[in-house]
């Protein structure tokens, strides 16, 4: 047994389930919960409302340097309350844009890692078993076929603000747009840690996959 703080790193595409479980997973066990997606998203947010070019790499990733977010209270940035804000179609794609600044994923890695602390850390998004905690204790790796993660995202009331919920093919198109760009920029794009466990999360009920996230982690804990 290890006494330093654990980690679980759950990576995997939108729409795949992650964040449910990842929350779920968190609570059972007693840590902490990190949603990184949120920390890009809130950047993106900012750069728009602070009239920030998202593709002037310089002057976003001067913003997630100095900007001030907190995790635990919702999601604040800068003292703005943005946990709603943030999950629209339209913060969707400016995240997807920010997210590949190399200076910008520089400075948030660098924040990611400080949130391991206490008894452990379930951090989800789409770099951590392969960038943020390569040595992370757990690495699972969430996926689902493309048309049931667009199902997913578009009965999602946190993602439908801003479109017709019932838009399953345009929800498709973008998460579509969002995969590519995910797994193509040339600053930590999103892939499968060699030593991650594959779930596939097509057809399962949220509690048939927290059930199997969890039997996995318990017992890879169990032996460190």
């Amino acid at each position: 047994m290890t006494d330093s703080p654990r980690v679980v790193a759950i990576d995997g595409p939108s729409g795949a389930g992650k964040g449910t479980v990842a929350r779920t997973v968190a609570t059972e066990l007693g840590f902490r919960y990190v949603d990184t997606g949120a920390m890009y998203r809130a950047v993106a947010w900012k750069a728009r409302r602070d009239g920030l070019s998202l593709t002037d790499a310089e002057a976003v990733a001067a913003l997630a340097r100095r900007a001030v977010i907190d995790l635990d209270h919702g999601v604040v940035i800068d003292g703005d309350d943005v946990s709603q804000a943030i999950r629209t179609p339209e913060i969707d794609a400016a995240a997807a844009v920010v997210a590949q600044h190399p200076g910008v994923r520089a400075a948030l890695v660098e924040r990611q890692r400080r949130y391991r602390s206490g008894a452990g850390v379930v951090m989800e998004g789409r770099d951590i078993g392969t960038v943020v905690f390569p040595a992370a204790d757990v690495k699972l790796f969430l996926d689902a076929l493309p048309e049931e993660r667009a199902r997913r995202r578009a009965i999602d009331p946190a993602h439908a603000a801003s479109r017709d919920a019932r838009d399953v093919e345009g929800v498709a198109q973008a998460l579509e747009a969002r995969d590519r760009s995910d797994r193509t920029r040339a600053a930590s794009p999103l892939t499968m840690a060699p030593d991650a466990v594959y779930i596939d999360t097509t057809g399962l009920t949220v509690d048939q996959v927290v059930a199997k996230a969890l039997a996995i982690v318990n017992q890879a804990l169990a032996k460190t």
